[in-house]
């Protein structure tokens, strides 16, 4: 009751104050949108039923990535494994488990690794370089024995072309590092 008393006064104020756009758009808020947000927050609330991961699976095997990419990138799959399980034992939706024991499996095949200019400045000179690394992805159920999905993966990190040997492994640690986030949201989220 005592809102509406509020509004009343505001609107009766408008009249006789020399701030009248203000007041108005006071009174706007107040009459239309507020009410507005709040029938549209009270008939719109989400719900995430379903999104989690089945009842059933519990542990998830990750084996040892296979590089099929060509590019002879040493431990780079290795890197992919780490931060891929890293991940999934961070998140703590399914539990790291060897393939004998697991209720799932996601194997992972690099399959492209480029390393190209991305940047090029005036008088062609190339100033930034992209690591683009693709994975492709097969997330299985054990328990049902059935594919769940199957999934190419890809991202990127870019580096100074004139850069070191160890800023080319950080452009690859952040593209995997982005590339396995997007693996552990599809195969914790996308249900």
């Amino acid at each position: 009751m005592k809102f509406n008393t509020v509004i009343f006064n505001e609107f009766r104020n408008i009249r006789h104050n020399s701030d009248m756009d203000s007041r108005f758009t006071f009174l706007l808020i107040t009459l239309f949108i507020i009410p507005a947000l709040v029938n549209f927050t009270s008939c719109c609330s989400y719900s995430f039923t379903g999104a989690s991961v089945p009842e059933h699976l519990k542990t998830i095997a990750i084996p040892v990535a296979d590089d099929r990419s060509g590019a002879g990138e040493p431990g780079l799959r290795e890197l992919l494994t780490s931060k891929l399980t890293q991940k999934f034992i961070d998140d703590n939706t399914l539990r790291v488990a060897d393939r004998v024991n697991a209720n799932a499996s996601l194997d992972c095949v690099i399959s492209s690794f480029s390393d190209a200019p991305a940047v090029v400045n005036s008088g062609e000179t190339v100033q930034t370089r992209r690591i683009t690394i693709g994975v492709q992805v097969t997330y299985k159920d054990l328990v049902k024995r059935k594919t769940i999905f199957e999934q190419t993966f890809s991202n990127y990190g870019d580096y100074n072309a004139s850069g070191t040997l160890v800023d080319k492994q950080n452009a690859i640690g952040v593209a995997i590092d982005k590339i396995t986030e997007d693996i552990l949201l599809a195969a914790v989220s996308g249900w």
